[in-house]
């Protein structure tokens, strides 16, 4: 109970499972937070086991917009860092994309996150300590066809992540945003990017990415880019116009 304790959701693979490795050998303890119970009781294991800590489990859907408050509620000490990693994409043209799957998009990338950070940040602020990190992705700087609505809800991420960086600024606890470009986790088989010319871009592994990003957490940066790759992509939109830019994001990610 001495130790600060974070949460993590979306952990039971990829960069969530690693930010919480990070976090626990930082002398964290963690909760592990996704959908199936299963694999985040043998990734707790392993990381209680690995870096002698507590780590412990919450199996939810934060696709139910009750599931953020029931997740809070379920923690019974204060919550010193939220990671906020739980999102999913999916490739196809916006009017031809299931209306069910675009609504659990929306509900997942943007309505539990603004929940939970709502949920969270007061007590950081209370206790003039802690953070919350958010994790979008380099397309939270773009626009991007054939996976629209997945942009758009990285755009909100990453504006309202700079938006409350410099609202809490001075008050100890910090805001920050990750925006890797692609990973190695399951995202891309989830999102369906492997009939599209995606699938020849060049990615970087999820321990990676996540060592990046917890470094520039406990940096106090406020966007976190890993990659150099990443950071030039992220220029983009400020180098070309909009229409050419949108273009090519859109090309790229035409089927092959």
């Amino acid at each position: 109970m001495d130790r600060p304790l974070a949460l993590i959701t979306g952990a039971s693979g990829g960069i969530g499972l690693d930010l919480a490795r990070n976090a626990a050998s930082d002398g964290y303890d963690v909760v592990l937070m996704a959908r199936r119970r299963d694999v985040l009781e043998a990734a707790a294991g392993e990381i209680a086991s690995r870096y002698r800590v507590s780590a412990s489990v919450i199996a939810d859907d934060l696709t139910d917009p009750a599931a953020p408050a029931r997740v809070i509620r379920a923690i019974d000490r204060p919550i010193d860092v939220l990671i906020n990693n739980a999102g999913f994409g999916i490739v196809g043209p916006f009017a031809e994309t299931e209306p069910a799957e675009l609504d659990a998009m929306v509900a997942l990338n943007i309505g539990a996150l603004t929940a939970l950070t709502r949920l969270v940040l007061p007590g950081l602020l209370e206790r003039k300590r802690g953070g919350i990190l958010n994790v979008a992705s380099i397309a939270g700087f773009l626009s991007g066809p054939n996976l629209a609505v997945y942009f758009a809800t990285k755009n909100y991420v990453l504006a309202l992540s700079e938006a409350l960086a410099e609202e809490v600024a001075g008050s100890g606890v910090t805001i920050s945003v990750l925006c890797p470009g692609p990973v190695a986790t399951g995202f891309q088989e989830r999102a369906g990017v492997g009939g599209s010319k995606m699938k020849n871009m060049a990615m970087m592994d999820s321990a990676t990415c996540a060592k990046i990003g917890w470094a520039g957490f406990r940096s106090h940066k406020r966007v976190i880019v890993p990659g150099a790759s990443n950071k030039a992509l992220a220029q983009i939109p400020r180098l070309l116009p909009r229409r050419l830019m949108t273009h090519m994001v859109g090309r790229a990610q035409a089927p092959s």
